[in-house]
């Protein structure tokens, strides 16, 4: 039996999103013939705890550097300062970088991987060119373009494009060109064509409506258009998000634009209806009065009740995520409104807006007219949308399991 490292950055929740996708692909090909391993730390290693409860022995926690988080994504100032010094508790980043691939080198010895695959960790990409470990790494960006605002961040961009060249294979999660959403990401040079693969959007497939509609589904069902608008990101993230959001539904353009904010918290109290009687109503409640709701918040959405949601929304607000972007532009055909946090974002959605996919919003004002936007050239943006869903490739596990199985047979 084989064995394969899976090593998880664990800022943000992306990089393990796409890897247990890639897990349930090779339990369902190559369950009998390779043991699985997975490394990471933070939450993402307690969520691969409780995902694989019963086999902990191959979870390991190795602390990797990550960024401090700031007013919206990480804080650049103070993780520049934390290089060198000890801030807000925690060491500084060069000896948690130093410990850090100390202990995957350890862990590499002492497990004796076949094959690694990574995502986002561009350190076990260097440890496993040192060892002669072939190594599979998974992104949705090499090079991305840094705005004029983001220059001083080059050299570190430098610094984790030649970590991810050191891999055997470079897999891109996404669909091939021309309909690559992290196209704006990659600029990809010459030399490095021969060994990076686009095999397609990590997809979690088709979502089997199981259960009876839940009351927030029947509340949605029947009404004639509403907007869907996602949080999500860090603490202090997802505060500033609500806090645009606010503000855009206060301004006079709005006062009667139907939308649904999920806010990507576990948590109950969140969950409420406004009436366009100005009232607040539980969903219960709302839906048994037949309430004509201008706002639903939810704190939390199934997976069942976000696709109904994607399936009835007319559009839907996100941040520039990649899975989100591929599951509402491939999987729904519906435009976005891209509000972004990174410069990573802030290319996907440039790129769908310049392929009529979706507007590009930096401001409250751009968000309120952008809602406008899509209302009035609706039909527009569907016949791209067209098009762009029916090269929505949804194979990128299986594409990458093949990749996997032939590396290790080689």
């Amino acid at each position: 039996m084989k064995k394969i490292g899976g090593f998880i950055y664990p800022w943000g929740n992306g990089h393990f999103t796409r890897m247990m996708h890639l897990d349930k692909t090779i339990q369902d090909i190559m369950k009998d013939d390779v043991e699985m391993h997975y490394t990471s730390s933070g939450e993402i290693y307690q969520k691969l705890l409780q995902k694989f409860a019963q086999k902990k022995d191959t979870i390991h926690n190795i602390e990797m550097p990550t960024p401090i988080d700031g007013k919206k994504g990480p804080s650049i100032a103070l993780s520049s300062l934390n290089f060198l010094l000890p801030i807000s508790g925690r060491p500084p980043l060069l000896s948690v970088v130093t410990s850090y691939l100390r202990k995957e080198g350890k862990l590499y010895n002492s497990q004796k991987f076949d094959l690694v695959v990574n995502d986002g960790d561009v350190g076990s990409n260097a440890i496993a060119q040192r060892r002669n470990i072939k190594c599979v790494f998974i992104t949705n960006q090499f090079r991305p373009k840094l705005w004029a605002s983001r220059f001083y961040l080059y050299p570190g961009v430098r610094y984790v494009s030649k970590n991810i060249e050191k891999a055997t294979k470079i897999v891109v999660a996404d669909s091939p060109p021309p309909y690559t959403i992290c196209e704006y990401n990659l600029n990809f040079p010459e030399r490095l064509k021969e060994k990076v693969v686009y095999a397609g959007h990590f997809s979690n497939g088709e979502i089997t409506h199981s259960k009876p509609k839940s009351d927030t589904e029947k509340l949605i069902e029947n009404v004639d258009s509403f907007g869907y608008w996602m949080i999500t990101g860090n603490k202090s993230t997802k505060k500033i998000t609500l806090e645009n959001y606010r503000k855009a539904f206060n301004s006079s353009e709005m006062t009667d634009e139907r939308r649904i904010i999920s806010h990507a918290s576990a948590d109950p109290s969140l969950d409420k209806v406004l009436g366009k009687d100005g009232k607040k109503y539980s969903i219960s409640e709302a839906l048994e009065k037949k309430i004509d709701w201008v706002q639903i918040d939810i704190g939390f959405l199934s997976e069942q009740e976000k696709d109904t949601v994607l399936n009835l929304c007319r559009y839907a607000v996100i941040n520039g995520s990649h899975t989100a972007m591929g599951e509402i532009l491939g999987g729904k055909a519906k435009p976005i409104i891209g509000i972004p946090v990174y410069d990573e974002h802030t290319n996907q959605i440039k790129w769908a807006q310049d392929k009529n996919l979706g507007i590009l919003s930096t401001t409250v004002k751009q968000t309120v007219k952008a809602v406008s936007m899509i209302h009035n050239n609706y039909n527009k943006y569907q016949e791209s949308l067209l098009e762009f869903s029916n090269h929505y490739s949804t194979g990128g596990t299986k594409n990458t399991v093949k990749i996997i199985s032939e590396m290790l047979e080689n």
